[in-house]
């Protein structure tokens, strides 16, 4: 996903020279190719991720557009107040690429792992903030990123995910997809859990549940209308995120239920309100939690009494 996201800000890079790449404390030859090609528009910077926020805030204050990937956290919760008050205040186009979204980093333990990277972000104006469940989801994505308005976060995962998306469903910032029709139970995915509710799905289609699956790749702006719409008939819904159940997808959610007075039973899967500091692998950690198709199908069959 990661090298599908950077690839394409080198192809468009070529057919805009608005276009501008920083790295900050990423691998020694990332784009080698765009920094050859365009030395003056690839900066390599150290770990001093604040300051390059201001630089690229004041750069597309002057009509460029800077990329920036580093690790999630370093994003978000490192940099806070230049994101809020830099871009976010002023509206201006800067673009921050996360790597790690999630447990990723599970090895690495808590401090760089993006468990509440949504929720930092979903609270600053005007940002927008996408996550694709997979590489060639991220591709029909990143066109779209070049002349939006305001700053944008992009939610990286590990890399190398299966591909799940469908090239035939239309993608567009701010608008969820349905990726299947269903009666009993409503599922709401973003990121690489959509992956999870398809196979959960699948196996609860052999005992006879047919579940809708709305996948929200936008956290924000968050489609409201198509939840509201998904959520009608249904007495369930289950959300799957790989991030804190405080403030990500599971609440935008809830307050949209609550907003509309919907009667729906929600469920809740992702990361509780503690902190994620086991050590292992990133479907260790995913298993740890409970994130994954298997607890979708236990959830529903509990909420169905089956």
């Amino acid at each position: 996903m990661r090298k599908a996201c950077l690839n394409e800000i080198f192809r468009m890079a070529k057919e805009d020279d608005r276009i501008l790449f920083f790295g900050s404390d990423i691998g020694a030859g990332t784009l080698s190719d765009f920094q050859k090609e365009m030395p003056d528009r690839f900066f390599m910077e150290g770990v001093s991720e604040a300051a390059i926020v201001g630089v690229m805030t004041g750069l597309a204050m002057n009509g460029k557009i800077p990329y920036l990937n580093t690790v999630g956290v370093f994003l978000t919760r490192r940099v806070y107040e230049q994101v809020l008050l830099d871009a976010g205040m002023h509206k201006q186009k800067i673009r921050l690429i996360g790597s790690g979204g999630g447990l990723v980093y599970a090895p690495l333990g808590a401090t760089h792992l993006a468990f509440d990277d949504i929720a930092i972000m979903r609270a600053i104006p005007n940002m927008t903030i996408v996550a694709p469940c997979d590489a060639e989801e991220m591709k029909r994505l990143m066109p779209q990123t070049v002349d939006l308005d305001g700053p944008i976060y992009i939610r990286l995962a590990k890399g190398g995910d299966p591909i799940v998306s469908l090239s035939d469903k239309l993608f567009k910032i701010g608008k969820a997809i349905e990726y299947r029709s269903g009666e009993d139970v409503l599922l709401l995915t973003t990121g690489i859990t959509l992956k999870m509710a398809i196979d959960a799905a699948d196996a609860l289609m052999k005992k006879n549940i047919s579940c809708k699956i709305l996948h929200m790749h936008t956290l924000k702006p968050f489609d409201k209308n198509a939840v509201t719409q998904a959520l009608k008939g249904k007495k369930h819904a289950v959300s799957i995120e790989e991030h804190t159940l405080i403030g990500g997808l599971g609440s935008a959610v809830s307050e949209v239920m609550a907003s509309e007075g919907l009667g729906v039973k929600l469920s809740m899967i992702g990361i509780p309100d503690v902190f994620p500091d086991k050590y292992g692998s990133q479907g260790e950690q995913l298993k740890y939690f409970g994130i994954t198709s298997e607890k979708v199908v236990e959830t529903v069959m509990s909420e169905l009494g089956r």
